[in-house]
């Protein structure tokens, strides 16, 4: 047999295992049997994992089998899981209580922390997710801009604010259909959708409907249809467009926020958003978002001014604690940034060097820590692009590497994460896994 179909034969036998008896008694509690839609596996055609623990660079199940992980809780493990410094600040501050519902000085910390790292950021509004911050920075954009519609890109996911679930991306190009049932027409109607990668594209939009665009949201490094890297000039015309027309350029950085640099994209590539969004990474992996900018469209923030939006948990102090943690270890140790692209090559270049040895049909594209491995022979650099990568091949290369105890994203259209626990001894075992035969043509 094929051994890059090999593990498809042992998918069927998962649910004799305790993670089969756990998805599905979930399935008759939870829809689907997951809280999140990609941890479901479909799109790699097998029951799910349970997860029981994670330390370091590593992940075990609920059967006690060992994986090196390269999803890394889908990025904000960043120092790796269970860091010691981490764990260490959310036990202290579990111990003076939970949740308040009311202003703490960690907040402040925190504020004062990411308005010291992030240059466009004067003013910053924590919440809970990621989904949070982009639908509230838009919000404040139409608040600012006395405009209703926003542009999007193909393919960039900003979370499932009904608004945004318009040709997004994430675990939404693996399901049968791209948008979400339950989003009415009136919602979707002030979305336009350019192409990533396309200023043409912006241009035309904003030619076509003069003063009534508030903003353009990207993500500054697409990652949400596998990674995606910015052509030479887009996000620099991005924010001349919004410049000319008045419209706020939003970065998305809920992927890339200090991924890339303790600036995050934004630093990286020399841009100035308007706002900005955050997700997990600020809070160590903790329940947690932000958005912020310019102190002239942030003062339109309530109570400040005249746009809502609020939140109990929002600066919960545990959350806060991890972050304050996580982002003042990485500030204080600079070194992890260049020591994570390094371990990042010395995978991408292997898995890149493996495919060509064995005729592969691949793409690999990797920025930073992070990239995507696409089963295509072409470039990737939009949404019609990846969409030209054959899911049923990821599927099988998923697979096969999971059986060999490496665990990556489980569908073909999300990143892979480098963490700083993964060394040299993890990529060699990444690398000779790889070689045995998940490229077999």
């Amino acid at each position: 047999m094929n051994r890059l179909f090999h593990s498809e034969s042992k998918a069927e036998g998962a649910c004799g295992t305790a993670s089969g008896a756990l998805f599905a008694e979930a399935k008759t509690l939870i829809p689907g049997g997951v809280n999140s839609p990609v941890r479901a596996f479909r799109s790699v055609n097998r029951p799910p994992l349970f997860i029981q623990s994670a330390d370091g660079a590593y992940m075990t199940d609920a059967d006690g089998n060992r994986y090196i992980d390269y999803v890394c809780s889908w990025g904000p493990a960043i120092l790796g899981h269970n860091h010691p410094v981490v764990r260490e600040a959310v036990c202290k501050a579990a111990q003076s209580g939970l949740s308040f519902g009311a202003a703490t000085e960690a907040e402040v910390v925190m504020a004062r922390l990411l308005t010291s790292l992030v240059p466009a950021l004067e003013m910053v509004r924590m919440v809970n997710s990621g989904t949070e911050a982009t639908m509230s920075a838009l919000r404040v954009a139409r608040g600012f801009t006395g405009r209703d519609k926003i542009v999007k890109f193909a393919g960039c996911y900003h979370g499932h604010s009904d608004a945004l679930l318009v040709k997004a991306g994430s675990g939404l190009l693996s399901e049968a259909r791209p948008d979400s049932a339950g989003v009415s027409a009136a919602c979707a109607r002030d979305t336009l959708v350019a192409r990533y990668n396309d200023l043409d594209s912006v241009s035309r939009l904003f030619e076509r409907h003069k003063g009534e665009i508030a903003a353009v949201i990207v993500e500054p490094v697409a990652a949400n249809m596998g990674v995606v890297l910015p052509a030479e000039g887009f996000l620099v015309g991005l924010r001349s467009l919004c410049t000319a027309a008045g419209a706020l350029l939003i970065f998305d950085e809920v992927i890339t926020g200090f991924r890339l640099g303790l600036g995050g994209a934004q630093d990286l590539f020399g841009i100035a958003p308007d706002l900005s969004c955050f997700g997990k990474i600020i809070g160590g992996g903790m329940p947690v978002g932000a958005y912020g900018g310019r102190r002239a469209i942030m003062e339109m923030v309530s109570p400040a001014g005249p746009v809502y939006q609020a939140g109990t948990l929002s600066g919960n102090p545990v959350a806060m604690a991890a972050g304050i943690a996580q982002l003042g270890f990485l500030r204080d140790h600079p070194e992890i940034y260049p020591a994570l692209e390094k371990t990042a090559d010395a995978l991408f270049t292997g898995l890149a060097e493996i495919a060509q040895q064995k005729g592969a049909h691949c793409v690999i594209n990797k920025i930073g820590s992070i990239g995507s491995l696409f089963w295509t022979d072409e470039p990737v650099f939009d949404l019609d692009s990846a969409m030209k990568a054959d899911t049923a091949r990821y599927a099988a290369y998923f697979n096969f590497m999971l059986e060999q105890g490496i665990y990556q994203a489980p569908a073909q259209f999300e990143a892979m994460f480098i963490s700083a626990a993964h060394t040299q001894i993890e990529i060699d075992k990444t690398l000779t896994a790889c070689a045995s035969g998940a490229f077999c043509p």
